[in-house]
């Protein structure tokens, strides 16, 4: 416990699912946390010091509105947890310009935005981490899933160039590649049963994973533990991909 003792910290997509696992572990470990999700979603959490903030991610202010928020109640910055994310299945040949472009503005461009303009304040910080969600789909992929593939594909890159650039500075920069998580986006596969058992059965775990096993894998790169890892894409997965 503790490990985030005066850290200050933004995670979007905060309303469930990982993000929500990850304010509230964060939350335990001391942080102050400002929880990004959507407006209108439930961003009320019972124990610890987390604050709400509904705002389109994609949005163009909203990386300022953000940020300005999180310095204004926390006075600093160290941690950013670009977490939010959308999905979708489509054909190639029938996936059309803007469900490319919700994915890929959601998915990349917002964290990019977020992650560019929190810079001096990370850099000021002294601690300053970076984390990304991205997919193991960003090494693999599935028929329907241009958009989505390519665009965590992205933030992977992304990543890496943020953690080249920023090393000097003592920032860290990483991603963390989920398998199949059992969240809000995935409810509607894996709430059938039968689906849920196939995935199970391909990781060498033989189980789903959960949210909070991504929010721990998240606290170990926010945290002085991860403190000299940067620019990795961490598969968090039960051996999902170990076979072909």
């Amino acid at each position: 416990m503790g490990r985030l003792v005066g850290r200050a910290a933004i995670i979007t997509g905060a309303a469930s699912g990982i993000g929500r696992a990850a304010a509230e572990l964060f939350a335990a470990e001391g942080a102050r946390v400002l929880a990004v999700d959507r407006p209108g979603t439930d961003l009320t959490f019972e124990h610890g010091d987390i604050q709400g903030l509904g705002v389109d991610i994609s949005g163009d202010g909203a990386p300022r509105q953000i940020i300005d928020t999180a310095i204004a109640a926390f006075g600093k910055l160290d941690i950013v947890y670009s977490n939010a994310g959308v999905s979708g299945s489509t054909p190639v040949g029938e996936t059309p310009d803007e469900e490319f472009d919700r994915q890929y503005g959601v998915n990349l461009r917002a964290g990019f935005r977020i992650a560019r303009d929190a810079t001096p304040h990370l850099v000021k910080s002294g601690v300053g981490r970076l984390i990304f969600t991205a997919s193991i789909m960003a090494r693999h992929t599935d028929n329907g899933l241009v958009a989505y593939s390519a665009s965590k594909a992205g933030v992977v890159g992304m990543m890496r160039t943020f953690a080249l650039e920023l090393g000097r500075h003592g920032v860290t920069s990483n991603a963390i590649l989920p398998g199949a998580i059992a969240t809000g986006m995935t409810a509607g596969s894996f709430q059938r049963e039968d689906i849920a058992a196939l995935w199970a059965k391909k990781a060498a775990l033989k189980r789903l994973g959960q949210p909070i096993d991504i929010a721990r894998a998240a606290l170990f790169l926010a945290s002085d533990d991860g403190g000299f890892v940067t620019g990795q894409a961490l598969g968090v997965d039960g051996g999902l991909m170990l076979r072909v």
